[in-house]
């Protein structure tokens, strides 16, 4: 208001809103942001066999945010190694050991990563618990992510 009282201009509202009428507009931040789709998938519960959950393959780009390993114990105690595949970078690997005594609860591994892992594109992400060994009854993995 001040530059044009000195250009000899007398600028009152409705000049104001006449001049913010025609400024070009820009659109708000998060119209920029593409939209996410979330997805799950769970092997479900399994006995002395492999647990594994897959985050299927699509033409959008994938990323994983976390997974969870749970279960219990076998009739003797055993570790194995939880892979996790399809992710730029290689797989990870991750060690899970099972207790004696079938009864016997397992300390879950709950993983969520700070910032999410893309997958390969084009590629299925898979999260994969071997069996923990015979007298296992009670085995889970959880695979948590997001198509963009």
């Amino acid at each position: 208001m001040q530059t044009l009282k000195a250009l000899g201009i007398m600028a009152g509202p409705c000049f104001v809103a006449a001049i913010l009428t025609l400024a070009p507009s820009r659109p708000a931040q998060a119209q920029q942001q593409r939209q996410q789709y979330y997805t799950n998938q769970s092997s479900g519960n399994v006995a002395n066999a492999a647990a594994t959950a897959t985050l299927t393959a699509s033409k959008l780009n994938l990323y994983v945010t976390g997974f969870e390993i749970t279960g219990a114990g076998a009739a003797a105690a055993s570790c194995v190694n939880a892979t996790l595949t399809g992710l730029v970078g290689g797989t990870q690997t991750y060690n899970f050991c099972a207790p004696a005594g079938a009864a016997v609860g397992i300390q879950p591994l709950l993983v969520q990563f700070t910032s999410p892992i893309p997958s390969n594109f084009n590629t299925a992400v898979v999260l994969t618990l071997p069996p923990l060994g015979s007298g296992n009854v009670n085995a889970a993995v959880n695979l948590h992510g997001y198509y963009q």
